[in-house]
C-alpha cells in the first residue's frame, strides 16, 4: 500500500510552497511577533482564502473545494515549513471538523461556507488553565441558551468571530458579541495568536440542536475533534521539522571553521543526520495517520497520537538542533532559528501536550492488543 501523495496531492503542496515563499517570508512572520496589536497577518489572510486553502476539505455544497483531507495535510506542512502566522488551524483543523461531526444540516450550512471563505475566523475554546486534562469536566454552563464561563488558553480566540465551546451538557456554538470579552495573553510564540475568552450570559447554541435534543458527553466529543485535528498539526510539524533541516544543512555547507567547512566536522554530520532520521520517521507516521484520517478508519486514534508524538519529537529536536548548528549567531534575535524553536513548542502544545498524546498512544496499544 502506498501512502505517499498522489500527483495531483504533490503538485498541489508545491504550487503551496511557491505561493508562501513569495506571501510569507520569514519577515512577515516577524512583523506579527513584533506587534502585540497583530494577532495575524490579514494581508495574508485574504491571500490564503482567496486561493480556497480554507475550504480544502470542506464539501463542494458548503462552498468548499472539496478535496481530500490529505489534500488539506499537504498544505498544512506547507504552512508549518512557512511558519505562517494566521489562524488557519483553529478553523480548518478544528471548527470546521467539529461542524461536521457533530453540526446539524443547518448549521453546517450556515457556518462552513463562511469558514472556507474566510469571512469568519473561528476557535475551538475547550481548556480551563493548565494541565493534561483542563479540557475534561469543564465549569462552563449553559443556562437557558446563556453560556458562562472561562476559557484559557485558546488559540487564535483574540479576534475569533465565532468560537466553539465545550460545557458540562456538549459542545455549543457561540457568535462574538455581547457576553463575549476576550483578552491576548502572552506567549513563547507572539506570532500565533492566544486568548482568554470570558463568556458572561453570551448566547448560545447547541452543536447538533436538531439531533434529539443535542449531544452529550462532551469529553468524548472533544477527543474525537482533538484525535483528528492531530493529523494536520503533525503534518505542520513536519514542514517546520524539514525545514529546521535545510536551514541547518545550508548553514554547515556556507560556514567554515578553521579553513574547512563545518559540515565536514563529525560532530555537525550526525547532528544533521540525527535530524532527519527523526523526520523520515515522522513523515511515514503522518502519511499513515493522514491516510486514517482521510478513510475514516477506525485506526485513526492510535494513527493520530503515533503521528502526533513522532511529529512533536522531530520539531522540537529539529529546532534545538538548528540552533545548535548556527553556533553562537543561532541564538541571536536576528538570525531566524528562534522562530522555529518557537513554533515547535507552540504547535507541541496545541489540542495537548506530547504527554498526554504518549498516554494515548499507550493507552489505544493496550486496547488494540488486549481485543
Amino acid at each position: 500500500m502506498n501512502f505517499d501523495y498522489s500527483d495531483e496531492q504533490k503538485m498541489l503542496r508545491d504550487e503551496a510552497r511557491r505561493f508562501l515563499a513569495a506571501r510569507c517570508s520569514t519577515a512577515v512572520v516577524r512583523g506579527v511577533l513584533d506587534d502585540p496589536a497583530r494577532p495575524f497577518d490579514r494581508d495574508l489572510w485574504s491571500a490564503v482564502a482567496a486561493q480556497g486553502w480554507l475550504g480544502a476539505a470542506i464539501p463542494e455544497e458548503h462552498g468548499g473545494l472539496g478535496l481530500s483531507r490529505v489534500a488539506l495535510c499537504a498544505l498544512a506542512e506547507e504552512l508549518g515549513r512557512a511558519l505562517a502566522p494566521l489562524p488557519f488551524a483553529s478553523a480548518a483543523y478544528f471548527v470546521a471538523e467539529a461542524l461536521a461531526l457533530y453540526g446539524s444540516d443547518e448549521q453546517r450550512g450556515r457556518w462552513l461556507p463562511r469558514l472556507a471563505a474566510g469571512e469568519v475566523m473561528a476557535a475551538f475554546a475547550t481548556s480551563e488553565g493548565p494541565g493534561a486534562g483542563a479540557y475534561a469536566s469543564p465549569r462552563t454552563r449553559v443556562d437557558g441558551g446563556r453560556i458562562t464561563g472561562e476559557k484559557l488558553p485558546v488559540t487564535d480566540g483574540t479576534d475569533a468571530g465565532l468560537y466553539v465551546v465545550s460545557a458540562a451538557d456538549g459542545l455549543w456554538l457561540v457568535e462574538r458579541g455581547t457576553g463575549v470579552a476576550a483578552e491576548a495573553l502572552e506567549s513563547l510564540d507572539p506570532s500565533r495568536d492566544v486568548a482568554r475568552v470570558r463568556f458572561d450570559g453570551a448566547p448560545a447554541e447547541k452543536l447538533g440542536a436538531d439531533r434529539l435534543g443535542g449531544l452529550g458527553d462532551v469529553e468524548p466529543q472533544v477527543q474525537a475533534v482533538f484525535d483528528r485535528a492531530a493529523v494536520p498539526l503533525a503534518f505542520e510539524q513536519l514542514g517546520l521539522a524539514d525545514r529546521c533541516l535545510e536551514m541547518a544543512r545550508d548553514y554547515a555547507l556556507s560556514r567554515y571553521a578553521f579553513g574547512r567547512q563545518i559540515g565536514g566536522y563529525q560532530a555537525i554530520k550526525h547532528k544533521l543526520a540525527d535530524m532527519y532520521v527523526r523526520n523520515e520517521l515522522a513523515r511515514s507516521n503522518c502519511y499513515y495517520a493522514a491516510w486514517a484520517w482521510g478513510s475514516d478508519a477506525p485506526e485513526l486514534p492510535l494513527a493520530a497520537a503515533t503521528a502526533r508524538v513522532a511529529a512533536s519529537e522531530a520539531a522540537d529536536f529539529a529546532a534545538r538542533e538548528n540552533i545548535q548548528t548556527h553556533g553562537g549567531v543561532g541564538y541571536t534575535w536576528d538570525a531566524d532559528p528562534h522562530l522555529f524553536y518557537r513554533r515547535s513548542r507552540q504547535l507541541a502544545l496545541v489540542a495537548g501536550a506530547p504527554d498526554r498524546w504518549r498516554e494515548r498512544l499507550v493507552a489505544q496499544l493496550e486496547t488494540r492488543n488486549a481485543a
